[in-house]
């Protein structure tokens, strides 16, 4: 992690990832780029559906392929460059037949490394295969869903997924979040772990970093007026006065169920993930 001066009182505990020595190209591929608009949290009615979303400096998207269609066709990685649309470091690769793609890169991955994908890739950090090949506590990355269907799972800085057991048709994977969940064994997955690992130690440092991030401030519900929050009003600091939390809509967040109860994944779902205890007095 880079750390700075504290020439100010927010630079004195701002850090951020170190980028030398890791990345090699300061300008992504002009050809795998195009504009996109952010909607900012807002959906087609232009109405905010998430809350602390918009501004932020302008992105340039670099088309990643997470289908990884081109099989038994090996690939070299020319560039490992920054992506301001995600966490992970991304690596341009050339193909044998002389097509370049964008992938998102692995921690053991650097320049002139190779990879391949085929059902009888070697089980390599960077090499994708089915995941009925791949052995029990192998760690995987860029999971499908469904065969063929891209990766949709496991993208995150610094995240992998644990191959735990292989039974009638499905693999079970342990995710990042604790979750334990069958997976057809005709899916894909990557070999690894994703890259930038560091990525989740930076601190922000000052509320103006946010904002270049597109991260709008959040309001403390008690900090507003009775007519826009259930813990609005009072003289001072005042309790939440409500017998359950709630949002600012009134509707309760604490111990309710979200999840919908006819959700497709819901047979999949082996073991829940764990939920974080509280924590004790005295702790950070």
């Amino acid at each position: 992690m880079k750390s700075y001066r504290p020439t100010t009182p927010s630079r004195r505990h701002m850090t951020t990832v170190s980028y030398r020595g890791v990345l090699t190209a300061s300008e992504p591929k002009k050809s795998l780029t195009k504009g996109r608009k952010r909607f900012m949290g807002r959906n087609a009615d232009g109405r905010i559906t998430v809350r602390h979303k918009g501004g932020g400096h302008k992105r340039l998207y670099r088309e990643i392929d997470f289908l990884y269609a081109k099989r038994d066709i090996p690939a070299k990685v020319e560039t490992i460059e920054y992506d301001p649309n995600r966490s992970s470091f991304i690596a341009l690769v050339c193909y044998a037949d002389g097509e370049r793609r964008y992938v998102i890169a692995p921690k053991a991955l650097s320049v002139g490394t190779s990879f391949l994908v085929s059902e009888k890739a070697p089980l390599t950090p960077g090499n994708r295969t089915l995941l009925r090949n791949v052995p029990v506590g192998t760690f995987v990355y860029n999971l499908e869903i469904h065969p063929n269907g891209g990766a949709r799972l496991v993208r995150s800085a610094g995240n992998y997924a644990e191959v735990i057991a292989h039974d009638a048709g499905y693999t079970h994977v342990k995710l990042p979040s604790t979750e334990v969940r069958r997976i057809p064994d005709a899916a894909w997955a990557s070999i690894g772990e994703v890259s930038n690992e560091e990525f989740k130690l930076r601190t922000i440092g000052k509320a103006g970093r946010s904002r270049w991030l597109g991260i709008r401030p959040t309001v403390r519900g008690t900090a507003m007026n009775p007519v826009d929050h259930p813990y609005g009003g009072g003289e001072g600091s005042q309790p939440r006065g409500t017998k359950y939390p709630k949002t600012a809509w009134g509707k309760k967040t604490g111990g309710v169920k979200t999840r919908k109860p006819k959700k497709y994944s819901n047979l999949l779902i082996v073991s829940r993930r764990k939920k974080r205890g509280k924590r004790s007095k005295g702790t950070d």
